[in-house]
């Protein structure tokens, strides 16, 4: 895909419901008595991986355009399925059912494409095991394809290396099966859709500072769930409105928890004209317009407990500190490595492409931003992420740009290049 340098973006832009919150309202729709209606969910290659999984395990799940049924059989109603369970690119569908999958009467295998076959699990096996799962990788990686036997679970307190989303829900999803309560601290908060919707759902979870505590549960109940547009999308046209001369954009109805919005904290640093419209909440997620104009953004440092509210906004904030004066420091972000590419190597390879004076480090990396960019052959690595923030680079750049495996971005924003098309 060939793109080129843009005098204006103006208009309005409604992006996809957030995708961790719809793969969330699937899986505990599942193992919810009734049935759950899921409005605003996000119709992703991920999202549907995990509909396919909780298919095979027995749920029947309706979609239409404007809504998700999934008809729930409770928290002990999953069937053991005839086949292999099938992730595709989805490091949260693994993770996550590993979780719920560690406690049921049955053996399954999981696993999905290449990248994820790459990516690391050690990370819940351990803590799954310590909780009595036999969980174990098939090539004794530490990697996907993962066996799980059910087997009778107990609860634990564990202190996570990493703060991350995946690795807690897992561990609280295991815990509504547990004999006993289950805590997890991390050494930063990270995201907590899966906290307000357990909550929603029934369950017996707390949050104290950085713990987290959930015990056994009888049941959970069905609930409607609205799926707001997902900030990590809507992250790329915030990008784009500041580094895009004469620019307005509005985002509409954009989830804004405090545990996701570390990228209007960097953007309003950077010096971004970042207006929150019409503010409220929805199914307990804060909810917001976004207005956007374009500005003239300085450099700032970036690190500590800020990491996990962005973590997936640090490609495109590293195309936006290309473009603002001065040299930004991006630090404490080594998970970067592990995602569905290597996206410190990705980002640096590309930008570099671009003529930007970027320096990996080994947890982040260091931009002099203000140098002229132009247009390269952009290598995608087969991540939508770093597809779609190298859209938003090329905006400013001089020539031509091209996107190489664009539909890469199907993972998590079907229609992203049409949108941003309709802004110019």
């Amino acid at each position: 895909m060939e793109l080129t340098k843009k005098s204006a973006l103006r208009g309005e832009i409604t992006v996809p419901g957030d995708k961790s919150i719809s793969h969330r309202s699937i899986m505990f729709g599942s193992l919810a008595q009734g049935t759950t209606e899921i409005t605003g969910f996000l119709n992703s290659a991920d999202c549907q991986s995990t509909i396919s999984c909780f298919r095979k395990m027995g749920i029947q799940i309706e979609e239409t355009p404007q809504k998700v049924l999934v008809h729930g059989k409770g928290l002990h109603g999953l069937l053991a399925p005839s086949d292999i369970l099938y992730a595709g690119n989805s490091g949260t569908t693994v993770r996550l059912i590993s979780g719920i999958l560690a406690p049921q009467p049955f053996s399954v295998v999981i696993t999905g494409d290449a990248s994820i076959q790459k990516r690391p699990m050690k990370r819940i096996i351990d803590p799954l095991s310590l909780m009595g799962a036999d969980i174990k990788s098939q090539l004794d990686n530490g990697c996907a394809p993962l066996m799980v036997t059910g087997t009778p679970l107990h609860g634990i307190s564990y202190s996570s290396k990493t703060a991350s989303a995946q690795v807690k829900s897992s561990i609280l999803l295991a815990g509504l099966y547990a004999d006993g309560a289950t805590s997890v601290t991390e050494p930063e908060i990270s995201r907590n859709h899966s906290e307000i919707m357990l909550q929603a759902f029934g369950a017996n979870i707390s949050t104290a500072d950085k713990t987290v505590t959930i015990l056994p549960a009888e049941e959970l109940y069905a609930q409607k769930v609205e799926v707001p547009g997902d900030i990590s999308s809507a992250a790329y046209f915030i990008a784009a409105g500041l580094i895009t001369p004469n620019s307005e954009i509005l985002i509409r109805n954009v989830g804004i928890n405090k545990t996701r919005d570390g990228i209007l904290r960097v953007a309003k640093e950077m010096g971004g004209n970042i207006s929150l419209l019409n503010e409220r909440v929805a199914c307990g997620e804060p909810v917001a317009d976004i207005l956007v104009r374009s500005s003239a953004l300085h450099a700032t440092t970036i690190e500590g407990e800020i990491i996990p509210t962005l973590i997936d906004e640090l490609p495109v904030i590293a195309v936006m500190a290309a473009y603002a004066k001065g040299t930004t420091i991006i630090k404490d972000a080594a998970e970067l490595h592990v995602k569905e590419c290597d996206r410190i190597y990705a980002v640096t390879k590309n930008l570099q492409a671009m003529g930007a004076c970027i320096t990996a480090t080994e947890d982040g990396f260091i931009i002099d931003g203000g140098v002229s960019l132009h247009g390269a052959t952009i290598d995608t690595f087969l991540d939508h992420r770093i597809a779609m923030s190298f859209a938003v680079a090329s905006l400013q750049a001089e020539g031509t740009t091209v996107i190489e495996d664009p539909s890469c971005v199907s993972i998590s924003y079907p229609t992203f290049f049409h949108d941003l098309n309709a802004l110019s």
